[in-house]
């Protein structure tokens, strides 16, 4: 196991151990402060009975969001790191810093999906300790696959990714083949991240992060929908979610060194 992954596991220990209310309290409220979380849509912190329960905290109330089919929305409250064209199979982890998508994608997609994908659009995500930590789905459509592909923990912040070349394809993953109605192709990628030991998905609960398992896991779907908004799961503190569209599919919007919110709209159908 990497040193990332320990250290990930044992502040997975402390992160999820329920301490004596008044210690919790100081715990949770000190997060707060320290990170400077806006609590204005959860509840008050000393509700969370381990640190665990904040980092994943639900919405008080759930956000109005365009359902429609005219538009992607940011799976989650995030920092946009980069966006862009993916150049044949390349993307941006960040401005100079490139990777092969192929790899991240890994042999388990078909190659004549991968095809698809080929010269499309992508968009990176980065949610920082202090955001919303869960994700939703952006647009309504079916789950086809789960790859869930077992790395290393890198930091996923800007220091990390500018110096650390491939992070996306060293750290552990979990990819998501999504079709729309009328058969375009998507994916979702979710990077899990120092301290981001676990990254939970509520459609499939064998899907296990920072464990010992060793091996690419695909797991397939006949009829899975999902619904545009639909929480799908969460990270145990931040990390990233990366986003590809097949070539002519989406026109982006210019949302590069910006903050998005949960629900903002990412991209228009053409």
């Amino acid at each position: 196991m990497h040193i990332t992954n320990k250290i990930s596991t044992q502040f997975h220990k402390f992160a999820t151990k329920e301490f004596s209310p008044w210690f919790q309290n100081i715990v949770n409220n000190s997060y707060v402060k320290l990170m400077g979380l806006d609590m204005s849509e959860f509840n008050d912190a000393s509700s969370y009975k381990t640190l665990n329960k904040l980092f994943t905290r639900e919405l008080r109330v759930p956000r109005d969001i365009d359902g429609s089919l005219d538009n992607f929305i940011s799976p989650a409250d995030s920092f946009v790191s980069e966006a862009g064209e993916i150049k044949d199979t390349t993307a941006l982890q960040i401005k100079g810093m490139s990777y092969s998508v192929e790899d991240l994608l890994t042999n388990k997609i078909d190659n004549q999906d991968f095809v698809k994908i080929k010269d499309g659009k992508f968009m990176n995500f980065y949610l920082s300790p202090k955001d919303y930590h869960r994700y939703h789905a952006n647009y309504t459509c079916k789950v086809t696959k789960l790859i869930h592909v077992p790395g290393k923990l890198y930091p996923v912040n800007f220091t990390y990714l500018n110096k650390q070349e491939n992070l996306f394809i060293e750290n552990e993953r979990v990819i998501l083949e999504c079709k729309t109605s009328d058969d375009k192709l998507f994916y979702m990628v979710f990077v899990g991240a120092l301290n981001v030991g676990k990254m939970v998905f509520t459609f499939e609960p064998k899907v296990n992060t920072n464990s010992d398992v060793a091996e690419i896991k695909e797991y397939q779907y006949d009829n899975l929908h999902i619904k545009k908004g639909d929480c799908l799961g969460y990270f145990e503190m931040g990390s990233t979610v990366l986003m590809f569209w097949e070539k002519d599919m989406v026109n982006i919007e210019n949302l590069v060194n910006q903050k998005v919110r949960f629900g903002d709209i990412v991209a228009s159908n053409i």
